[in-house]
């Protein structure tokens, strides 16, 4: 994998062998404010505590933006994120994150707490804040859990076919709790029409810098 940065100053990670980045290569964290933060947890928040299950853990970057807006807003979040192939420690401590956030206190120890939380357990990182990382990917993780929301940020379809099937859509669906939503940043047709078949109710939103749209599905 190769440290790449993108047009905010902020890091992603390439892919060589998928010829795939982590993150738009326009801006990684304004990618994941406007898909994942603004148009998914600051639109789902209408309470003291959310559930979200992030589907591609990734960098972390999704996690460490969801955790500084939790603890902003007071909201206490249960945080599952799955992730098959987890980046390396070395390589994750190289991320620049927290020095593009350098007005966000807390920032640097929100993120090394994430990447240093065990696997397969729950770890507090803030009170508002309790992580589980799954090792493990949406086509054999069986949810026994409902959430309020879902990252859907899985490397491309074309890329990683097998978890863009209506069979996950489907799981999905089922494990959202009522007026859940499902925010990614993929607008395929092929995708609309999954999401629709599996009983979302779709929005097709302005996209983030480099990306005209994005979807958002609400059960």
């Amino acid at each position: 994998m190769q440290l790449v940065t993108t047009r905010d100053g902020s890091h992603t990670l390439y892919v060589p062998h998928l010829d795939e980045h982590y993150h738009s290569t326009y801006g990684a964290i304004t990618e994941s404010r406007h898909v994942f933060i603004d148009a998914g947890f600051l639109y789902r928040t209408d309470g003291p505590k959310i559930s979200v299950l992030e589907v591609g853990f990734g960098t972390g970057l999704n996690a460490l933006l969801t955790c500084i807006t939790a603890r902003d807003k007071q909201v206490k979040v249960t945080y599952h994120a799955l992730e098959k192939f987890p980046v390396d420690l070395v390589l994750a401590e190289k991320l620049n994150y927290t020095s593009r956030l350098p007005n966000v206190p807390d920032a640097e120890s929100f993120f090394a707490g994430i990447h240093q939380a065990s696997w397969n357990a729950t770890t507090m990182v803030h009170p508002f804040f309790y992580l589980h990382k799954i090792r493990d990917d949406l086509t054999d993780f069986q949810p026994e859990f409902m959430y309020d929301l879902v990252f859907f940020d899985a490397f491309a379809p074309e890329k990683q076919p097998e978890m863009w099937t209506q069979d996950i859509f489907n799981r999905l669906y089922n494990n959202l709790s009522q007026d859940g939503i499902l925010t990614t940043y993929c607008v395929k047709g092929t995708v609309k029409r999954m999401l629709k078949t599996a009983g979302f109710r779709i929005e097709k939103l302005p996209g983030p810098p480099g990306k005209r749209e994005m979807l958002r599905g609400t059960k």
